[in-house]
């Protein structure tokens, strides 16, 4: 496995890798972004990518320009040789480990997340924090310019504003959504379950309990919103709920659930830890 830390030798690696002896000109790059601190949720990405394509790239780098004044960047957790050891054991071919000089300058250009679909949901209580996001994912895959991108489901919302960015500015690169890895209790993967306490990890699960409770119901034929929604927050209580919302794919609210064509999303925060969770019907 070849690690680099700078844009340009990447970009010089992955050219001449596909122009060596023994690769072809149209060898594919799966590409999965990260910031690290690697569970099996990123280890389903990156097997995925290693199925799907010749050349696997993996990156690390917690993107400061996403964290808002107050939020846990600093301490966001950081495992590097247990990541680069993971990565290694799952076949990646390049590990990318930048520094934040290496990506960003002092007099940056902007880009901005939609006006409504990226400030609502987990942008109402985190203004811009999809501006960096985005900011990083186009100068990530503009550097690696992968074949296919893997992002995992749970994070619903930063999935669809991607595939939305990569839509929009007419990108040439395949976004491919994972399905979301589970604790056997049921609880979703997420670096940021480490910050739980034993006390906090069981309520914790009331998040991934009321998302059943909702499956449940449409399962019962009960399709209407308000009241899916209104039972998932009794079954949340008493976290603090930043939202609960039942959406269609183009993340426009929904009166009634129709399968195939419908999210459910859940933000609560547990102690001080944010943990987001979604069902896709």
């Amino acid at each position: 496995m070849k690690i680099i830390s700078t844009p340009n030798e990447l970009k010089e690696y992955l050219k001449n890798t596909q122009q060596s002896i023994g690769f072809q000109a149209n060898q594919s790059i799966g590409f999965v972004p990260t910031m690290g601190a690697l569970h099996e949720g990123h280890i389903s990405l990156i097997k995925k990518a290693r199925k799907e394509n010749e050349i696997v790239v993996v990156s690390i780098f917690i993107n400061p320009t996403q964290f808002l004044k107050g939020e846990d960047l600093d301490n966001y957790p950081k495992r590097d040789e247990a990541d680069k050891q993971i990565c290694k054991l799952s076949g990646v071919d390049v590990l990318f480990f930048p520094h934040a000089k290496d990506i960003y300058t002092e007099d940056e250009v902007s880009i901005l997340a939609p006006k409504v679909r990226g400030y609502v949901l987990e942008g109402t209580s985190r203004p811009s924090h999809f501006d960096g996001v985005l900011t990083v994912v186009m100068k990530l895959l503009n550097i690696v310019n992968p074949t296919t991108a893997y992002f995992g489901k749970k994070d619903a919302q930063q999935l669809y504003l991607i595939s939305l960015m990569v839509k929009q500015m007419f990108m040439s690169v395949n976004i491919v959504a994972v399905d979301t890895v589970r604790e056997s209790d049921g609880l979703a993967m997420s670096s940021r379950n480490i910050y739980l306490s034993q006390q906090e990890r069981r309520e914790a699960l009331k998040i991934s309990a009321s998302l059943y409770q909702a499956g449940k119901m449409i399962s019962q034929k009960i399709l209407d919103t308000k009241i899916i929604i209104s039972k998932m927050r009794e079954t949340l209580e008493p976290l603090e709920i930043s939202y609960v919302a039942i959406l269609n794919r183009d993340f426009e609210l929904a009166r009634h659930v129709e399968i195939g064509n419908t999210l459910i999303l859940v933000e609560a925060k547990v102690g001080t830890t944010r943990l987001l969770d979604n069902l896709w019907l």
